[in-house]
């Protein structure tokens, strides 16, 4: 096959999901798939870990605020809750998304996890810039932001963040590209295939993240994870 597919830069190309006005059945569809595909590839385990790396020093008396930006149904902040009480950590943890569907649904499917709370928030917002966290978690978020606004985001966000953000994002590559489209075939949802494969194109490779942890002022902490995943850690 050959590899046809430009990954030089980052595509401008806009997600589905982007559309805030997409709710009902089909996105909750979209997200239990979405779900499933992250946990068969391996891909939620990226922010657990990360979660470990950074707290391996904590002492676990204190109280933690962890907050998930674009959390979709919740799938992450779950697993972390149930890491934080099999290991003894005092965990508040707060899901912030901008689709009014999706938080319904966190809410819905996280009703055994009383240390979880979701809102609908724009991160860009002044109340979100007036929240104060201990971690603050991207899964599979960033790459829908260009550089500029998202280096400031993260400038600002880290002035209200004690110990870290912690990010789990795509690799940008033609294998990545053409490994989704082949696992596609047995996706049967138009919208993810059409939003994976764009999200691979929208995302990063090394130097991006090199470059931009230099734009914050921050020794990179990137590391490339299976598959197809950078886990880039930045901290305090």
């Amino acid at each position: 096959m050959a590899l046809l597919v430009d990954t030089s830069k980052r595509s401008d190309q806009e997600e589905l999901m982007d559309d805030f006005s997409i709710g009902g059945d089909y996105l909750r569809d979209v997200l239990d798939k979405l779900e499933n595909i992250n946990r068969w590839l391996g891909g939620n385990l990226v922010t657990v870990n990360s979660l470990k790396k950074v707290l391996k020093n904590h002492d676990k008396s204190k109280e933690l605020v962890i907050a998930d930006i674009g959390c979709g149904h919740g799938d992450i902040l779950r697993d972390v809750a149930k890491f934080g009480r099999k290991n003894g950590y005092r965990f508040k943890l707060l899901g912030i998304d901008a689709n009014p569907t999706a938080i319904e649904y966190a809410k819905e499917l996280s009703t055994e996890f009383t240390e979880l709370t979701f809102i609908v928030e724009d991160i860009f917002s002044d109340a979100f810039k007036n929240r104060e966290f201990d971690i603050v978690l991207a899964t599979l978020f960033f790459h829908h932001f260009k550089e500029k606004p998202l280096v400031s985001f993260l400038k600002d966000t880290l002035q209200h963040t004690k110990k870290a953000i912690i990010v789990n994002d795509l690799h940008r590559h033609k294998l990545a590209y053409y490994l989704f489209k082949l696992l596609s075939v047995f996706i049967k949802n138009k919208m993810i295939i059409h939003d994976g494969l764009i999200s691979v194109l929208r995302s990063f490779k090394r130097e991006d993240l090199i470059r931009m942890s230099n734009k914050l002022n921050r020794k990179p902490q990137i590391s490339w994870k299976w598959a197809f995943r950078f886990q880039w850690i930045i901290t305090k």
